[in-house]
Order: structure tokens, then C-alpha cells, then sequence
């Protein structure tokens, strides 16, 4: 009787601290630990759905896990498992559409709406709550059901008739109710398991891991099989979480910031504790993908993006007491957007347009009297290429390109070649070559002896490469025929049709033009790094996640590179998380190379979104279109209302059967865009008709709240993450909860 009581007593409080991990809403948040048969998960607890609709799956643990069993009782199926397969059937799906006609934050106008249409069409007018991820709370009104999207599509010519033109196209499942058995392959025997079956997955030892679809993960895994087929579940501390979201929704290795990612973590914690049993009758919060926040688990993970989230543990966003809606966007384009205007619904004071500038930035002024004019050498200006071989002394420090057309003597060939062999840090005391005429012959023979390349002649070129190279030169033989060979193969040189004659005396340009080459071949003379700030003679650069300052050479080079278009200049203007690029030589920066974005302050300068053509046929837009509104062949599009940051908020679809009026987040759907944040420039055929739209745009996203890449320029700038979040929910308090 004891020992019964003893096992009802531990199956009471095993199930107890199930239905605590798994069910229990997280309205305050304490330090302390939930347990599962000695596994901890630290508090606050989040359920992050990893897997959904499945039929089959493999699991398995870093050191051994225990697979448990609960439906109506509750067994341990295996322990010290290192992976487990399990197959089961979804049920039969069909499909359905409606049509969604209006959405409104108050039931009962969503009531009113309904009956009011409801009086004018046969088909059945019903109200339900919006549990988008986006934004929640509001009531939608719809018409339906079809079977097809084609009827569908077919009814919207009905409500457009009655003046209702604002409507959204929703395909909803419908599931038969059917039984089907779950199967676990476990130690070599297949188990079926009771439909209803929940299964947990837990690590033998609190500090290992389980992997799914590749991907390894913290705290423990619950299987629920449903109607809908299995749902995997990850269940982990948020903070643990936030170590797998934040690094996936802003690269560490692209956007190297600490500051950045602390703002990042922030919201992203925010975002999560917000929505906090979002999708509880499925059994857990929300998904891992970008539609609410993209979570990878450990595989993202980053010592960089980890540190942002233990500096920031349990802090959130808050506006009037209240967590703030934390929306967060890739790149704004230069504005953010009142929210109310992209995703509907009510205004909300935190998330109002804001510019993508920061005030406090600094614009430093760097000054040069060195200059450099074009140097023509093979139809390309190789002035630059000059700069860098004077900033390492490896040729003459001469910059007038009168200098660089002239002949190269002998003498000033070996003796800049010996240059480069003291910069490379190499020794070749038998160089001493007999005077001769300097042309492309003798110059292969120098580089060759020089450098020592002889073993790289004999055993890294092919006889029948020779050949095939040197087929124009038959006159050529020898040694002379194979370093020549070589040093075109290698890159060196140029192609045998672009070097003509090959006895012709090579000017001062092209000497320094091919030995630049030989130089990088053993290394990169330049180093790339962002600019942080210039303070007199000193400037400081970060690269990857250090940070190091620079002395400044009085006589150093200053360029512009504008798309690969360099120019010397005698100034430049920096700004904080500007790339440049330098050359460094006896401990001073002897040429810098800004690597310029589009001219402008923006924060988000740096995003290849910043700016963004797409041009697409009418055709293939129409086509598009079509599946959402049936417009019949595409007339027109034409921008009705623009917001705050410019973006289209409201467009027109003029087309032979109808027109709709698109509005928010719906004009990036339908037209496939990368931003709402465009203009539209047409092409047309000789009748006048449009063949082609041009959208000509900025941005990356929704365009509401913090602009991850203006919060990675702001922090290049200097700004703290406080700052950040700050600029971008206007109005806000960071308050740390646990």
C-alpha cells in the first residue's frame, strides 16, 4: 500500500511540474529553476514550435537522452538513447478559402459590419479574432466559404459590385477527423503509441543538447500528435532562446557591433515575452521562423550575440509601464513608418516614423597634399596601383605621370625588384643580373631568378600548357620560352594577344604595373577595416571585433573609391562605420582608400538594400496580381497615399475587369517587392501600351520599429544600445524584470 502510494505520489508531481513547464502563463518572472527528473531549465520558461504538421522525424541527444511517454498514464519508454526515429500519419487535409472585407479593434463595429453585409450578399458574412503575428487584438470580418480560390476570386466581382473593394483572399484548412497510430523505432523495436500520445524528450545530463533536422538545441523537446499531424516543441529558458534568435535576425559577422546586438536582444526579448502563449491550443508560443522571430538554436549561436544577451539579461522595452510591441525591420531606407499605416489598426506612440540619422554622429575631415593624376598603362589607369608601390617604398616615390611613359632602364628594374624583395622579407644575394634592355623577355627572366620561382616553373606548369600559351611566339624558346609562359599563366603578365611585341622596351608604368603584380602574389598590401574616429594624427579602425589605432603619415595618400572609380583627393569626410581601406609601412599609414556608400548620412548606408531597382514585365505582374485580386489584364498601378517616410501606403490596380485598392503591408505581398518604399517608372512598346514597371525603391521589410542595420550604423557611430532602442521606439523606459 506504502509503495503504491509512494509511485501515485511521484506521478502526481512529475505531471504537476509538466503541466507548470508546459502550461503555465508567464505573468511574472522569478529567479529560480524548473525541474524534470533532475534536468533544470532555468526560469523564465518559453515553448518555441520547431516542427510543425510532421509525419516522420529523427531526434537525437549529444550524450543520451530519456523518451517519456504521457497520455492518460505516464512511463518512461527508453533512457540513455542516443537518437530515436518516429513516424506517424497526418490526417486528411482539405482546403478552404474566405474573403476577408474588414478589420477593426472593436467587436461590436466588427458585428455591425457583418449584419450590414450580411443584408446585401447571399453567401454566410462571420467575425473572428486575428491571432496574425504581426499585430494582435483586432476582429476580422469575412465571407465565405469556397472550395476554390477561383470561386473566391470570382465572388470578390459581387462585393466590388456593393462597394467593397478593400479584400484579402485567406486559404484556411479543414481537417477530417480520423484516427491514426504514432510509431517510435526505439533500441531496434517499433512501438505504436496512442494517437493522443505526448512524448518528452530529455538530456540525460543538463548540459546536452538534442538535434533536430540538423540543427542542436537547448533544454528539452515534447512531441504532440494532433489532428494536424505532430508538433515538435522546444522547451528552454528565453534567455537561452534569445542566444539562438538573435544572432539569425542580425549577423555577428556581418553587423559586428556589441552595441547593435544589445539593442537587438532587447527587442527581440521584448517581441517574445509579448507574445507569450500566442498559439497555446497547439501547446506552445510561437514558431521559429522570420513571421514571428527567426530562431536557429545553438548552430546561430556567436560569442558575440551571446555576450549581447547576458549584458542585457532580463531587460525589455517598456512605454507607460506597459512591453511595447517590439516590430523590428532589416533596413528602413532611410525612415521608419507609423505602424498603423503598414499593418493597420490603431496608432501606437512608440512606433511613429522616425529618420535613420543620428544627431550625435561626428564628420571628421582627413587632409593630404599628395597628389596623384591618372597613369594610363594597357588602357586602365593604374595610379593607385603606383600610390601603393611608393607607400612601400618599393619604387621611386616620383608621382608625375610624365615619369611613369618614359623607358625603364636595367638598373632601375633590379633595382625595384630588389625593393620588393626587402619589403616581402626575402634574401636572394646571388641576384646580380648582367646588364640588358629592359623588355618582357629579360623582365620574365629577372622576376623568375629573383624570386626563385624555378620550381614553380618545372613542376606547376604543363608541357602542353606551354605550348597552348606560347602558340604565337614560335620564335621563342627555351628557358626564356617557359618563364614567360609561366608568369602569363600565373597572371603576371597579360594574355599573349594583349602584349604584342615582345622585344619592345617597357616603359617605367608597365615595369611597376607587372612587379605590383608579383607583390600580390605573396600577400595583400592593403588591409580593410571601419573607420571609428580620427583624433590629430591618429586615426582608429575596427576590424572584426578589435579595434586599433593608426598613426597617420604627414605625406600619406588620400582616395576615393566610388564603385571602383578611384580618385585622389586632398580631403575626404568620414563618417563612423565608413569602410576603408589602408596601406601601412614603418609603423604609419602611408595611403588611405575611402570605400565610399551612396552619398548620404543614412544609418542603413551599408545594406546592399539600401537602394533597389526591380523591373519586371506586365505579364508576369499581372499573373501575380491575378492570384490575389481578379483584375483581368494589368492597365495600371498607380501610388494613392503616401506616409509619413514616403512609402506607399495605398495603391491602385487598374485593370479590364476591376480595380483594387491595396493598402499596408498587403503592397509588398501582391506586388512582390522588397519594400513599400518605391517609386514606379514604366516602359512602353510603339502603340503606347506598358510592356515593363520599373519599381525604383529603398529598403528591406515592414519598415516599422528599430532598423537593424541603422542600429548597427548608430552603434559604428558610437551610440549605446539604450540609444538605439531609444531612437527608434520613441518614448520608451528599458526596465530590466528578472
Amino acid at each position: 500500500m506504502q509503495t503504491t502510494l509512494l509511485k501515485l505520489t511521484k506521478y502526481f508531481i512529475t505531471i504537476s511540474l509538466f503541466v507548470f513547464i508546459l502550461g503555465a502563463k508567464h505573468a511574472e518572472f522569478k529567479e529560480g529553476k524548473a525541474f524534470f527528473h533532475g534536468y533544470p531549465i532555468q526560469k523564465p520558461v518559453i515553448k518555441i514550435g520547431i516542427g510543425v504538421n510532421l509525419s516522420d522525424m529523427k531526434i537525437s541527444s549529444s550524450s543520451g537522452m530519456k523518451i517519456y511517454e504521457i497520455n492518460s498514464h505516464y512511463r518512461l519508454l527508453a533512457e540513455d538513447i542516443d537518437e530515436v526515429y518516429i513516424k506517424g500519419s497526418k490526417e486528411k487535409l482539405t482546403e478552404k478559402y474566405v474573403i476577408q472585407v474588414a478589420q477593426t479593434k472593436k467587436r461590436k463595429k466588427a458585428d455591425n459590419i457583418a449584419k450590414e453585409i450580411g443584408s446585401k450578399i447571399k453567401n454566410r458574412v462571420f467575425v473572428t479574432s486575428h491571432t496574425g503575428n504581426e499585430i494582435s487584438g483586432t476582429f476580422l470580418v469575412k465571407v465565405g466559404d469556397f472550395l476554390t480560390r477561383g470561386d473566391a476570386l470570382n465572388f470578390m466581382k459581387t462585393l466590388h459590385q456593393i462597394g467593397i473593394t478593400d479584400t484579402w483572399i485567406l486559404r484556411e484548412e479543414i481537417t477530417e477527423e480520423e484516427s491514426k497510430p504514432l510509431w517510435i523505432f526505439v533500441k531496434s523495436e517499433l512501438k505504436s503509441l496512442n494517437g493522443k500520445t505526448d512524448l518528452y524528450f530529455i538530456p540525460s545530463h543538463y548540459r546536452s543538447y538534442l538535434t533536430f533536422n540538423g540543427r542542436d538545441y537547448r533544454g528539452i523537446f515534447v512531441l504532440r500528435s494532433t489532428r494536424k499531424g505532430m508538433y515538435l516543441i522546444n522547451v528552454l529558458n528565453i534567455e537561452d532562446y534569445l542566444k539562438g534568435v538573435v544572432p539569425s535576425e542580425l549577423s555577428p559577422y556581418t553587423f559586428s557591433e556589441l552595441e547593435a546586438h544589445k539593442a537587438q536582444a532587447v527587442a527581440a526579448r521584448t517581441y517574445a515575452i509579448g507574445r507569450l502563449g500566442m498559439n497555446k491550443d497547439l501547446g506552445f508560443d510561437f514558431g521559429d521562423t522570420p513571421k514571428t522571430q527567426f530562431y536557429q538554436g545553438m548552430n546561430a549561436e556567436h560569442s558575440l550575440s551571446n555576450k549581447a544577451v547576458d549584458l542585457t539579461k532580463g531587460e525589455v522595452a517598456r512605454y507607460r509601464g506597459r512591453l511595447i510591441d517590439a516590430l523590428y525591420t532589416s533596413t528602413c531606407g532611410g525612415m521608419t513608418e507609423n505602424i498603423e499605416n503598414i499593418f493597420g489598426g490603431p496608432s501606437l506612440p512608440y512606433l511613429q516614423s522616425t529618420e535613420c540619422t543620428y544627431e550625435k554622429q561626428n564628420e571628421f575631415l582627413l587632409k593630404s597634399r599628395k597628389m596623384m593624376r591618372p597613369i594610363q598603362v594597357n588602357g586602365g589607369d593604374i595610379s593607385p596601383d603606383i600610390a601603393g608601390l611608393i607607400s612601400l617604398k618599393v619604387i621611386s616615390s616620383e608621382t608625375n605621370p610624365d615619369y611613369y611613359k618614359q623607358d625603364a632602364s636595367f638598373d632601375e628594374a633590379v633595382s625595384w625588384i630588389k625593393n620588393a624583395l626587402v619589403f616581402l622579407g626575402k634574401k636572394n644575394e646571388n641576384f646580380s643580373p648582367e646588364v640588358t634592355s629592359l623588355n618582357f623577355v629579360t623582365l620574365a627572366r629577372l622576376i623568375i631568378d629573383a624570386f626563385k620561382w624555378h620550381n614553380r616553373v618545372e613542376n606547376l606548369m604543363l608541357e602542353s600548357e606551354r605550348d597552348y600559351i606560347m602558340k604565337d611566339f614560335n620564335g621563342l624558346e627555351g628557358e626564356s620560352r617557359n618563364y614567360l609562359a609561366y608568369l602569363i599563366q600565373e597572371g603576371i603578365f597579360l594574355s599573349p594577344e594583349a602584349m604584342g611585341d615582345l622585344d619592345e622596351i617597357l616603359t617605367r608604368g608597365e615595369l611597376a604595373f607587372y612587379l605590383g603584380k608579383v607583390v600580390q602574389n605573396y600577400r595583400h598590401i592593403s588591409h580593410q577595416g571601419i573607420f571609428k574616429m580620427l583624433n590629430q594624427d591618429r586615426i582608429e579602425l575596427e576590424g572584426g571585433e578589435e579595434k586599433k589605432q593608426f598613426v597617420l603619415s604627414p605625406d600619406l595618400f588620400l582616395l576615393r573609391n566610388n564603385g571602383g572609380n578611384y580618385t585622389f583627393a586632398s580631403h575626404v569626410y568620414l563618417l563612423g562605420g565608413d569602410k576603408v581601406r589602408i596601406i601601412e609601412n614603418d609603423g604609419q599609414i602611408q595611403l588611405l582608400e575611402v570605400i565610399y556608400p551612396p552619398h548620404t548620412n543614412i544609418l542603413d548606408r551599408s545594406s546592399s538594400f539600401h537602394r533597389w531597382k526591380v523591373r519586371v514585365s506586365r505579364e508576369a505582374l499581372e499573373k501575380r496580381i491575378n492570384r490575389y485580386y481578379p483584375i483581368g489584364k494589368l492597365i495600371d498601378i498607380i501610388p494613392q497615399r503616401r506616409g509619413a517616410s514616403k512609402r506607399a501606403v495605398e495603391i491602385l490596380i487598374t485593370g479590364t475587369e476591376t480595380r483594387a485598392i491595396v493598402r499596408g503591408l498587403r503592397i509588398r505581398r501582391v506586388l512582390n517587392l522588397k519594400e513599400t518604399l518605391f517609386v514606379i517608372d514604366r516602359e512602353y512598346d510603339g502603340e503606347g501600351n506598358i510592356t515593363h514597371f520599373i519599381f525604383c525603391g529603398r529598403g528591406l521589410g515592414h519598415g516599422v520599429g528599430l532598423c537593424q542595420v541603422g542600429a548597427f550604423g548608430m552603434a559604428q557611430a558610437g551610440a549605446v544600445y539604450k540609444e538605439i532602442l531609444k531612437k527608434y521606439y520613441k518614448g520608451i523606459k528599458i526596465k530590466k524584470i528578472y
